[in-house]
C-alpha cells in the first residue's frame, strides 16, 4: 500500500487503519491476532485501539498481536472514558490520563505510544492541562504524537492557540465519524483539517454496519449481525430513511463491480482531506473484503450521485 504522512506530521501510515474495538469480543483472540498479521502482511502499519475496548481486552490482544512485529506498526490508542467506579477514572484530566496511558502501556507491551487521542472532549476539564500532561508524556519519550477523536472544530482551533501559546504540543489528527450516512462533519471539521494540516482517521466509514449491505428493505436484521444481535428497530422512521438511502446506493455499487461496504469505504478514502478510514473487522473475510478499496475509484459522476441520496453536510437521523 502507498502510504501517506499523518496530517502535517512526519510519520507516514497505511491508508487504511486496522481498528480493534471488536477485538476480545465477539471477536476472540486467536481470530483477533490472525486478523492483526494478516493486516501487517497486506501492508497495513496502522492500530486504532482504546483503553475502554472491553475493558482492556482489545490493548491485550493487540499487545501480543505484536511481539517481534512492534517496530512495523504505527501503533494509536484513545484515553477518555470510564475505567472505574471512581470520579477520577474518567475523562482527560491530568490525574487520570498519567494513570491511564501506563495502563495502556502495560496491556499494550510497549515503552510508548506512537499516537495518543483523546478519545472525547471533556468540558470539565480545561484545555491547557489536557494539553500540558499530553506535553509531558511526549517529553518524557511515552508518546509520539497526540491527536483527538469526535472533537468539534471550535475546539480544535481552541487547542492550536493553546499550543502556540504555551510551547505545548501540537493535535497532528482528528478521528471524526464519517460516512455517507454522517456527513456533518463535512460543514466544519474536515475544512479545519485541511486548512490547518491535521490528518483525518474517520471512524464508523461503514455507518455502524448500515453500509455493509446485510439491511434489506422489507427484511429482518440477519441473527448474526450486529443490528439482529443488539435488536435494531428497522421499521422505525430513522431505520427506513437509512434503508431508502441504501437501497439507492446498492445498484452505484453494483455497477462498479463491488460490494456495497467496499464502495462506502472508497468513498471515505476518496475525501481529499481523509488519510485512513478506520476498518473493524469482526472475522478475517471481512478485513479481506475491506482490503481491495485501496484499488477502487470512484468516477465523478458516481460521487455525484451519492450526493443525490444523501447531500453534503447530512447526517441521517437514527
Amino acid at each position: 500500500m502507498d502510504c501517506r504522512n499523518l496530517g502535517r506530521a512526519g510519520v507516514k501510515v497505511s491508508p487504511l487503519c486496522l481498528g480493534s474495538m471488536n477485538f476480545g469480543r465477539p471477536t476472540d483472540e486467536a481470530e483477533s491476532i490472525r486478523i492483526i498479521h494478516e493486516a501487517l502482511d497486506a501492508g497495513i502499519n496502522f492500530i486504532d485501539t482504546a483503553n475502554v475496548y472491553n475493558r482492556g481486552t482489545s490493548e491485550t490482544i493487540v499487545g501480543k498481536a505484536l511481539k517481534g512485529k512492534r517496530d512495523r506498526v504505527v501503533l494509536a490508542t484513545k484515553v477518555h472514558g470510564v475505567m472505574g467506579e471512581g470520579p477520577n477514572e474518567r475523562g482527560n484530566s491530568r490525574y487520570h490520563i498519567t494513570q491511564q496511558v501506563e495502563a495502556s502501556l502495560r496491556r499494550l507491551d510497549t515503552d510508548h505510544i506512537d499516537l495518543y487521542q483523546l478519545h472525547r472532549p471533556d468540558p470539565d476539564t480545561p484545555m491547557d492541562e489536557q494539553l500540558g500532561v499530553l506535553t509531558d508524556l511526549v517529553r518524557q519519550g511515552k508518546v509520539r504524537y497526540i491527536g483527538t477523536s469526535s472533537f468539534p472544530a471550535w475546539e480544535l482551533c481552541e487547542a492550536l492557540w493553546i499550543s502556540d501559546k504555551y510551547n505545548y504540543e501540537r493535535f497532528v489528527c482528528e478521528q471524526p465519524p464519517y460516512s455517507i450516512l454522517v456527513r456533518g462533519v463535512e460543514k466544519e471539521v474536515l475544512p479545519f483539517c485541511a486548512k490547518y494540516g491535521f490528518g483525518v482517521i474517520p471512524w464508523s466509514p461503514l455507518g455502524g454496519g448500515w453500509l455493509t449491505g446485510k439491511y434489506r428493505k422489507g427484511k429482518e436484521a440477519p441473527p448474526d449481525s450486529r443490528g439482529g444481535r443488539r435488536g435494531w428497530d428497522l421499521s422505525s422512521p430513522a431505520s427506513q430513511r437509512r434503508l431508502d438511502a441504501v437501497e439507492k446506493l446498492i445498484p452505484l455499487a453494483e455497477g462498479l463491480g463491488v460490494t456495497l461496504s467496499q464502495f462506502s469505504l472508497a468513498w471515505v478514502l476518496a475525501h481529499s482531506t481523509v488519510t485512513a478510514p478506520i476498518i473493524g473487522p469482526r472475522t478475517t473475510e471481512q478485513l479481506h473484503d475491506n482490503l481491495k478499496v485501496v484499488d477502487i475509484e470512484i468516477p465523478e459522476e458516481v460521487l455525484e450521485k451519492v450526493d443525490e441520496i444523501v447531500p453534503p453536510e447530512t447526517d441521517l437521523p437514527r
